[in-house]
């Protein structure tokens, strides 16, 4: 059996249709196919691979962490270098109050824990997110997913949860004194980058602070530079309670962090002792690239040329059937009248060598979201692409 067969064979599926693309290499923005093929990856592994992929010095690091240990102990018990470095990194990127990180292996089990540390801060049990948000697919992740399609066919869910409209102030009325944490995306992801100003999130702080309400941002998607500052709640003056960050953490490895003031995470040390565990969570070689990872971000100023980089994307992506684009950084949603319209597209600019894709709850809006690394050149010749693959579909 060949590799395609096996993956059909024996690897659990997700869909009757998967893409099926065989990859033997990746290395910057491409990836390379099993027989020649070629491709931008212009949704790096859906927000992953900010520094794109296989970054010399992120496979330094994990090269040489390798050489000296791999996992040696559950979470927390260890002084492992490779944690302790990351931890302080990612605290110097945040303001002081955002100064305690518990690592994790993923974005969904990051938000896992914030939940737990959110509720037993507060000894409050509601829970308040957003429609149309997207948190993970884990039990409690799913439970305050926004979204009614992914949640019914696995209910009962966690209790004690309702949702509210991203962006409504008039809707902030629902925090209340009962209500443990708000949970939102700095920006909506897979809802198709839906952005509110800064007199939103300025009214979400204010009624936090007014009824004890932990204040929780989610930033796997938004963090690490996507959005053109290093944390996407930069752009609005506020500072979260516990921010939630995994997917472009890692530089290609699987990790996640949530992080509070130290006040706020010491509550898992007692009534239970070892109130959150995990055993495999900042695995040395991960948490090495992490930190080699930040180190690219902020040494090579990649942040800097992000914005400009969007704006290239807007300005050459202009067809007839281009109804719009939203954007914050280079997370990016171009906008088509169905997803009958834009599938094809998809289609077309794979075969032609250009990986994009939809958003789950904006299936009319194809994704663009490449590694901050892309050159000037780089989005010319993918727009040049996807607008050939407009006209082919």
């Amino acid at each position: 059996m060949n590799n395609r067969q096996l993956f059909l064979s024996h690897l659990a599926q997700t869909t009757d249709f998967p893409l099926l693309i065989e990859i033997e290499k990746a290395e910057g923005v491409y990836m390379y196919g099993a027989h020649g093929e070629k491709y931008i990856d212009l949704i790096s592994g859906i927000g992953v691979s900010n520094v794109g992929h296989r970054h010399p010095k992120v496979l330094s690091a994990i090269h040489e962490q390798l050489d000296k240990y791999l996992h040696l102990m559950v979470y927390g018990e260890y002084v492992q270098s490779p944690q302790t470095l990351l931890a302080k990194a990612l605290s110097d990127t945040l303001p002081s109050s955002l100064n305690n990180v518990y690592l994790v292996n993923s974005g969904s089990e990051a938000v896992e824990g914030a939940l737990k540390l959110a509720k037993r801060y507060t000894n409050r049990r509601e829970i308040i997110s957003c429609v149309n948000a997207y948190h993970g697919s884990s039990q409690g992740a799913l439970s305050i997913g926004g979204n009614e399609i992914f949640k019914r066919s696995y209910r009962p869910l966690l209790p004690g949860v309702r949702n509210i409209e991203f962006g409504s102030i008039a809707q902030l009325t629902h925090i209340t004194t009962d209500t443990a944490a708000i949970i939102l995306e700095t920006v909506q992801g897979e809802a198709g980058i839906r952005i509110a100003d800064s007199s939103y999130f300025q009214a979400l702080r204010r009624r936090c602070d007014e009824t004890g309400t932990l204040l929780v941002l989610d930033e796997i998607q938004a963090g690490f530079g996507r959005t053109g500052k290093f944390w996407a709640f930069e752009h609005y003056g506020i500072v979260p309670d516990i921010l939630v960050c995994a997917k472009g953490m890692g530089g290609g490895m699987p990790i996640g962090a949530f992080i509070a003031d130290k006040e706020v995470m010491a509550v898992f040390k007692n009534n239970p002792l070892l109130g959150h565990i995990t055993t495999f969570g900042g695995h040395p070689v991960s948490a090495a690239a992490s930190l080699a990872t930040i180190k690219v971000i902020l040494e090579e100023r990649l942040i800097e040329e992000v914005d400009n980089k969007a704006e290239l994307f807007k300005s050459l992506l202009i067809h007839p059937r281009i109804k719009g684009i939203r954007n914050k950084g280079l997370m990016m949603a171009v906008e088509f009248d169905s997803f009958d319209v834009l599938k094809p597209i998809i289609d077309h600019a794979i075969a032609n060598g250009v990986i994009t894709d939809w958003f789950l709850f904006c299936d009319d809006a194809m994704r663009i979201a490449p590694p901050l690394t892309i050159s000037n050149d780089q989005i010319k010749e993918a727009c040049d692409i996807i607008l050939r693959a407009i006209d082919q579909a």
